[in-house]
């Protein structure tokens, strides 16, 4: 009897121990972090709360964001010097379209065997921040300075670190991409902030009046900005021989996002020596994500390819 009941407990202690170690294991692929210990340039302003639109208890869309976090989705089979993407969803710069543009697109990237980050990055706004234009870029420059900070300890190539943006999250990407060296905020860190590749899938790239999208060039630079403004935050004006490596995806239909903003960013890239690809695909229309319908829809796997033609 003592020695079932020996058993009994011991059976019970293993069962705990398995229970424990899979509930840290899901933890550890759903943490979140806060990306500032002190927010640069903020406004406090107590009466801006965040709205989060959910639907079957998963957060679809969120705006008035003023408090950026990073969240961390980690493989389910953890090996060494993997690649991690950093993800940043679009919405106009004015919403964040987290799910379908975030948390959807990580889980993808996770069955790839890529650490995926979604990067909740501040919205620009007059009343959170003293100059609204470069907030976005602040939260995406030191987003990519924790994640090589953190390499080692997240099991991450720190020469393997990509950033993704979808529509306007795609204006942030490539504006981390030609703007990486940008002294935006104070730090004293020396950690690059340059991504070593970029994924844009239909993204704004312009803030040209002719081609950009106008929801996102009057939330980010206002109404009326200047000429300098416009060009400084027209992308495809900032390609150097620097500028990291991208894989660009557009819907020839777009009539959100023209695909000028993909084509003129890519010739820019072509023009610097910096190897790319484009793919213009003849439908798909606007904000398809991971592919809904239409010759879009086949973005991911070529996508994949990319991915694995440059050892990422």
């Amino acid at each position: 009897m003592k020695k079932l009941t020996h058993l009994i407990t011991a059976k019970s202690i293993f069962n705990l121990i398995l229970l424990f170690g899979i509930t840290s294991q899901l933890q550890a692929q759903n943490q979140v972090v806060p990306l500032w210990k002190t927010i640069p340039q903020e406004i406090k302003a107590p009466d801006y709360p965040e709205k989060e639109i959910i639907t079957d208890g998963k957060v679809q869309s969120t705006s008035q964001v003023s408090i950026p976090t990073l969240s961390i989705f980690f493989t389910k089979e953890i090996k060494q010097n993997q690649t991690a993407v950093i993800i940043l969803p679009g919405g106009g710069y004015s919403h964040l379209a987290i799910d379908k543009e975030g948390t959807k697109v990580a889980q993808w990237l996770n069955s790839l065997g890529i650490v995926a980050f979604v990067l909740k990055y501040r919205l620009p706004n007059d009343l959170i921040m003293t100059n609204k234009t470069v907030g976005p870029l602040q939260d995406a420059q030191e987003a990519m300075r924790i994640v090589r900070l953190n390499a080692s300890k997240w099991n991450i190539d720190p020469n393997k670190i990509g950033i993704m943006g979808f529509s306007a999250g795609g204006h942030l990407a490539s504006t981390l991409s030609t703007h990486y060296d940008e002294r935006v905020y104070e730090t004293s860190s020396k950690i690059s902030a340059r991504p070593d590749f970029s994924l844009l899938i239909y993204p704004v790239v312009s803030m040209e009046n002719e081609i950009t999208h106008m929801g996102s060039q009057t939330s980010l630079l206002g109404n009326n900005p200047s000429k300098d403004l416009i060009d400084f935050f027209s992308n495809e004006k900032k390609v150097t021989p620097q500028t990291p490596t991208s894989f660009i995806v557009h819907a020839t239909d777009d009539k959100v996002v023209l695909p000028e903003n993909s084509i003129n960013y890519y010739l820019a890239l072509k023009k610097n020596g910096v190897t790319s690809e484009l793919h213009l695909y003849e439908s798909g229309g606007h904000g398809f994500g991971l592919g809904v319908k239409d010759t879009s829809k086949f973005w991911t796997r070529d996508c994949e390819e990319w991915l694995k033609s440059h050892g990422y």
